[in-house]
């Protein structure tokens, strides 16, 4: 495995989660991997856990980290080819993947989706350009279409978790007040589909995802149905895919609850953080004792860790 750009990077899902379960019980095992080589970490958005697991997860391995924010630090990028750069952009991507590849040994990036756009974001052009003239690894600490490390960050916590052999695993949509991209549920979605589990997507009508990822996962549009006997409650808001990047301005209905909790077989309650309390999910659900979203966010340390650790063993 050269880069880690999404779910289907992961060659056996159980094995991976596996060996970070077992990471996780001594984190500085092999804390002489990575000693003399440099992260680089390159973020085109905001980011809390995504950020400082990651770098924890590098110090781990004995790496030096280095971070830049494009949102005021970097020149504008340009990443079309032939194109005349006599507007905004300063910096062609070819040039700035070749020079980082230079100062660092793997590369981190962070970059959104803009929701303008359906077939620009589905491009991937920030990912995919920096993965086409880096000479580094590149790992994708979340993309336009998906967040690869969340959802490793997700099977590790649902298997730690999980009573029986095969959970039922709820994906539930919730309000959010400004419309979100796709990423998160996308690349849970991919991950279910590697996981022996009972899984359900549930969503208003018009926020399904894209068929490509979603394939023949279950969908239910009556929420509370959906939840019935459900072991895990994974909550999300995206914006829709059709209809592209519109979000719903009437979705209160969708807040999880209590009451709604109460459907579900004592399921433990999930988020990638950061939430939206009492338009999201109400306080007596998340502060609850069956809510694992610390501990989930806890994991995504292993998760990278486990990913740069390939990396390292690979290149």
């Amino acid at each position: 495995m050269k880069n880690y750009f999404s779910i289907q990077d992961i060659d056996s899902l159980p094995n991976w989660v596996d060996e970070a379960i077992k990471m996780k019980k001594n984190p500085l095992s092999h804390k002489t991997l990575g000693v003399d080589k440099t992260i680089g970490l390159l973020f085109f958005n905001p980011s809390l856990r995504t950020r400082l697991s990651t770098q924890k997860a590098a110090l781990n391995l004995g790496m030096n980290v280095i971070v830049m924010n494009f949102t005021g630090e970097g020149w504008s990028l340009e990443y079309g080819d032939g194109t005349v750069m006599d507007q905004g952009n300063s910096e062609h991507v070819r040039e700035a993947a070749q020079v980082v590849s230079q100062y660092c040994d793997v590369l981190a990036i962070r970059a959104f989706a803009k929701l303008e756009n359906k077939e620009d974001d589905y491009s991937e052009k920030v990912l995919q350009s920096f993965m086409k003239y880096a000479t580094i690894p590149v790992i994708n600490m979340e993309s336009a279409t998906g967040h690869p490390l969340q959802a490793l960050t997700d099977a590790i916590t649902i298997t730690e978790h999980k009573k029986n052999k095969k959970p039922k695993v709820v994906l539930s949509w919730a309000p959010h007040p400004k419309a979100l991209p796709q990423a998160v549920a996308n690349s849970f979605v991919e991950m279910m589909q590697h996981t022996d589990a009972d899984f359900v997507i549930t969503h208003p009508v018009g926020f399904e995802l894209a068929s490509q990822i979603t394939k023949e996962v279950p969908i239910d549009y009556n929420q509370e149905n959906a939840f019935k006997d459900a072991d895990f409650i994974y909550v999300k808001n995206w914006s829709a895919y059709q209809d592209y990047g519109k979000t719903k301005s009437d979705g209160a209905s969708w807040r999880i609850t209590k009451d709604k909790m109460k459907l579900t077989n004592n399921a433990k309650f999930m988020h990638c953080l950061p939430v939206r309390r009492n338009v999201v999910v109400d306080d007596a659900v998340i502060d609850s004792k069956n809510s694992i979203v610390i501990e989930q966010a806890n994991n995504r340390t292993f998760a990278a860790q486990l990913v740069l650790k390939k990396i390292l063993e690979n290149n």
